[in-house]
């Protein structure tokens, strides 16, 4: 059946605020980006007028230096991204099973660190862990330890740190996921001689690991380009690619080589959400 002209035209009105919003401050931006990315850099910094285009950039990023860096960002992605997992879904789970009135009240509890900038989070985590902290200060009291514990700047800390800030992206999800399991499936699987455990192994998870996967899509994605978190926890001695990207552009002034770098790992995280997109496919299909 054919559309009206009046049809198409209010289609076209429909989507045009959301056309120009992606076009004017993502796509633009990102063909920007590209740009630089295949300029030289100029003497003092940014990009060499008049524009001169190369690709060294691009083979900079093989160098094991680089190389290393990023392997250790995935690392430590991976590390938080499954403690993130394994704290969450527990915590969905509680949520889920509790009265129901207090369900609201329990995940308002879980968003409200949102309700506070990102970057004073991290610096009053920071004074948690300094040496005379929070957290060592309760060990001392305790008579747990004599000398303060140096948990500052370490993997550590920038693990910490980055559960803290995206814990609640994996929550959410979870429960989502959760909050729709049928209990009495699990009923089912005890009638039929299955443990607790077991019950849970092989009817719960499997049920709910859209939920999973979505987790660890959301707190993946963003902790392997952070870089505010590192930088203050870390102090310059967790390097992950997000900082080194953040210090091109400020410091080095090496405005190619950061846009490069942004590039390559947009790309990366690309590639990892298509990959969970064509997994998540029924092959039946």
């Amino acid at each position: 059946m054919n559309r009206s002209p009046v049809g198409h035209r209010r289609g076209i009105l429909l989507i045009a605020p959301s056309a120009f919003w992606l076009t004017a401050f993502f796509l633009l931006p990102l063909l920007l980006v590209l740009g630089i990315s295949l300029v030289e850099r100029g003497r003092a910094g940014g990009v060499r007028i008049p524009l001169s285009f190369t690709l060294d950039h691009y083979a900079q990023l093989l160098d094991p230096l680089y190389l290393g860096i990023l392997w250790n960002s995935v690392r430590i992605a991976g590390i938080v991204t499954v403690t993130c997992v394994l704290l969450g879904y527990p915590l969905a789970l509680m949520i889920s099973r509790a009265p129901r009135r207090w369900r609201n009240a329990l995940l308002l509890l879980v968003m409200i660190p949102f309700w506070t900038n990102f970057l004073v989070r991290t610096y009053a985590l920071k004074q948690v862990l300094a040496s005379e902290g929070v957290v060592n200060a309760l060990l001392q009291a305790v008579g747990a330890i004599a000398e303060p514990l140096g948990l500052l700047f370490t993997l550590f800390a920038v693990v910490v740190g980055l559960v803290y800030g995206y814990l609640p992206f994996a929550v959410l999800p979870m429960y989502a996921s959760v909050e729709k399991f049928d209990v009495t499936l699990l009923h089912a699987a005890a009638d039929l001689g299955a443990n607790q455990a077991r019950a849970f192994w092989r009817v719960m998870l499997p049920l709910t690991l859209p939920g999973v996967a979505a987790a660890v899509v959301l707190v993946f994605v963003p902790v392997l380009g952070a870089f505010i978190t590192p930088d203050i926890l870390g102090g310059g001695k967790v390097e992950m690619i997000g900082t080194i990207i953040n210090r091109q552009f400020g410091v080095a002034r090496n405005w190619p080589l950061g846009s490069a770098m942004s590039l390559f790992l947009m790309a990366l995280v690309i590639l990892g959400v298509l990959a969970y997109l064509r997994g998540g496919e029924d092959p039946s299909l």
